[in-house]
């Protein structure tokens, strides 16, 4: 069943999804019921990085006319920066109109018929922040046990615990790497909430500390070496621009100051956050630990029809490789890199891919780098990673469209940025040939579709030239 969607005097036949539950009391959030052209909400939904939103108008009428959008064959069900927060994730997915709850339980849903032919992508950042890092990924599994079609993009929340589990020394005669050993106190406060999990979870009862050693051992593990404020920018010189250096050592040395008296408030001493280290060693990367499977399934992007999905965005050396080999090359590549050498993963061109915004201490895309990517026959880029507090936003950013999807849906960034409320979102990219973006931060569902979006873009556009002369 589908529900008209008003644009102005007119009608679009646009499906939107039913938020179905026997009871309204368990979908915890409150969903938009009906939805308006993608451009309705002017500078929240849409815009261009310089300002100049005339260029965003020119991409789309040489898209459009061009007739270069080329639709995904099953609906795609987009869900991005999760950040530990397993209630609005479920929530997201009854927003998608994917499952159904079939009871009060966070856990009781099922797959609906959308739900059986959609593909559903995990947009990156499913850990930090909190309130449950664990519970989140059992949900995410979940979806997996159902027969879900089920993609796990790469955030950068998600490399950082990975590098920074990895960087901590396993025994007392390990050698000190100035390279790495800093990657876990880079992790910070954002990780306290997932080691009390792991505390509370399976270090409980008195031989849970049997083996661990005392405080001061177990600091000198986690932390970098005292001499590595000296060396890091000696090694990193012919790899990192100074200011990137300049940015990690303040950084890192903010994290000194911050790390442990976050761990005190929250209960964890020195010996508890090491032990819940080596346990998140084991779940995580033992074959038979319970989230093996995470890290296994994990790859940087997805591409299908005109889409590029990945957490942030591209730079001109993963614009080559994707031109000349596509994105199974980019995803071989990352995967080589996961478990290889943390440094050259994190401050290279893969890990850019996860925590770009386009800074100037970012990673530069060139207009011949976006240009590779549109010739690789992609033509929007579909990311999370820019939290965003009015839902979904098309930017046109390097000359490439993008569909900045993170909608600030984790309950810790909720309160942070004070939204109300409970969060869910979703992006839905239709085969029939529209986007729709669901937030409970915005009134209205948001739709794309070319045509009639590219009609009212140049009428808002036009509107706001005759609204700016007049005012003159």
């Amino acid at each position: 069943m589908t529900e008209a969607i008003k644009h102005q005097n007119a009608e679009i036949d646009v499906p939107l999804p039913h938020y179905k539950g026997p009871w309204p009391s368990w979908l915890y959030p409150e969903l938009p019921r009906e939805a308006r052209d993608w451009t309705y909400g002017g500078d929240k939904s849409f815009g261009e990085e310089n300002g100049d939103r005339k260029l965003l108008l020119s991409e789309l009428d040489r898209l459009t006319k061009r007739k270069l959008w080329t639709w995904p064959k099953r609906p795609i069900l987009f869900f991005s920066d999760l950040h530990a927060d397993r209630k609005a994730f479920v929530a997201s997915l009854v927003a998608s109109g994917g499952v159904r709850r079939t009871g009060p339980g966070v856990m009781n849903f099922r797959l609906t018929n959308l739900g059986k032919q959609a593909t559903f992508i995990i947009g990156g950042d499913c850990f930090d922040k909190g309130p449950h890092n664990l519970k989140l990924l059992r949900a995410v599994r979940r979806l997996i046990e159902l027969d879900a079609r089920v993609r796990i993009l790469a955030g950068n929340h998600d490399v950082r615990n990975l590098l920074g589990m990895q960087a901590v020394n396993g025994d007392a005669d390990e050698k000190v790497d100035h390279r790495n050993d800093h990657f876990f106190l880079r992790l910070g406060p954002k990780v306290v909430p997932l080691l009390v999990e792991i505390r509370d979870s399976y270090l409980t009862g008195r031989k849970a500390l049997a083996d661990i050693p005392e405080e001061d051992e177990c600091r000198r593990r986690l932390f970098p070496h005292p001499d590595w404020f000296d060396a890091f920018p000696k090694i990193a010189a012919d790899h990192l621009p100074k200011k990137q250096i300049d940015v990690e050592l303040k950084r890192i040395k903010k994290k000194m100051v911050s790390f442990e008296p976050a761990c005190a408030e929250a209960g964890l001493s020195m010996r508890q956050v090491y032990a819940a280290v080596l346990k998140w060693r084991e779940l995580f990367l033992q074959p038979d630990g319970e989230f093996h499977w995470f890290f296994k399934r994990m790859r940087l992007g997805y591409h299908v029809g005109s889409f590029m999905f990945v957490h942030a965005g591209f730079d001109d050396a993963m614009a080559d490789l994707l031109h000349a080999d596509g994105v199974k090359a980019l995803n071989r590549q990352f995967r080589d890199a996961l478990f290889g050498e943390p440094f050259d993963l994190y401050y290279g061109s893969i890990a850019n891919t996860v925590r770009t915004k386009h800074r100037t201490i970012d990673n530069h895309l060139s207009p011949e780098g976006a240009q590779k990517i549109h010739d690789s026959g992609i033509h929007a880029i579909i990311h999370g990673h820019r939290n965003l507090l009015d839902g979904q936003r098309i930017m046109l950013r390097r000359g490439l469209i993008n569909f900045e999807c993170d909608s600030t849906i984790d309950q810790h960034s909720r309160h942070k940025e004070g939204l109300k409320g409970s969060g869910a979102a979703v992006t839905i990219v239709h085969p029939e040939g529209h986007i729709l973006g669901i937030s409970t931060d915005f009134p209205y569902a948001k739709a794309f579709e070319p045509k009639r979006t590219l009609t009212a873009l140049s009428s808002a556009l036009l509107s706001d030239d005759k609204s700016a002369k007049a005012n003159r």
